[in-house]
């Protein structure tokens, strides 16, 4: 991909999206200092949230940019819709082990989504865009729980699960929309705007 002389900046520290972002054969730096505070109304309808966060990230960015500059920031929820009396829920990073064995027990045999917001910022233009994944989890097993967590840890993962580990090998029965979007960029989407960029 030919930036035609632009310098793409990913304020990201996720190295699932480090990874996605080299897949498309480009240079960029990544550059993690910030100064937003990730926060939001409880009423706060629970598609909005990634926007909310994904754009303040790129207003927090720790200075201006410069002519010719691409910000790249991003945030994926794991959302629990409603079903019957038990109600919705973002699930983000878990606390400990205790918390993340409660969100896969939440999410086991339930259909949930998983949402990512992406913003593209220049000194010209922004744009904010999202990808929704519907994921859908077979039964859990308290032993498939507590070897995932106990081997892999995936304490800084939303949702404590990871689709491409092992929880995702023997757990997920099924998605709808991108499956990088699940790891956490929904790649295909961000060249698509990149090119629009430049």
């Amino acid at each position: 991909m030919d930036l035609h002389g632009k310098h793409v900046i990913l304020a990201s520290g996720s190295p699932r999206r480090r990874e996605l972002l080299k897949g498309l054969d480009i240079d960029f730096e990544i550059d993690t200092n910030n100064n937003f505070k990730e926060n939001f109304a409880e009423d706060t309808p629970f598609d909005e949230v990634p926007v909310l966060m994904s754009e303040g990230k790129s207003k927090g960015f720790h200075r201006p940019l410069v002519p010719g500059e691409i910000l790249i920031t991003a945030d994926t929820m794991v959302i629990l819709p409603p079903e019957g009396s038990r109600p919705g829920e973002i699930l983000g990073k878990p606390r400990d082990r205790e918390d993340a064995c409660r969100m896969l027990r939440d999410l086991s045999g339930r259909r949930h989504h998983v949402t990512t917001a992406v913003t593209l910022r220049s000194t010209e233009k922004k744009e904010t865009f999202t990808v929704t994944t519907e994921v859908w989890f077979k039964s859990l097993t308290e032993e498939e729980i507590s070897y995932y967590i106990d081997t892999y840890k995936p304490f800084d993962k939303a949702g404590a699960y990871a689709i491409q580990e092992w929880i995702g090998h023997i757990g997920i029965t099924r998605i709808e929309g991108s499956y990088f979007n699940v790891v956490g960029f929904p790649i295909q989407r961000v060249y698509e705007a990149l090119q629009r960029f430049i």
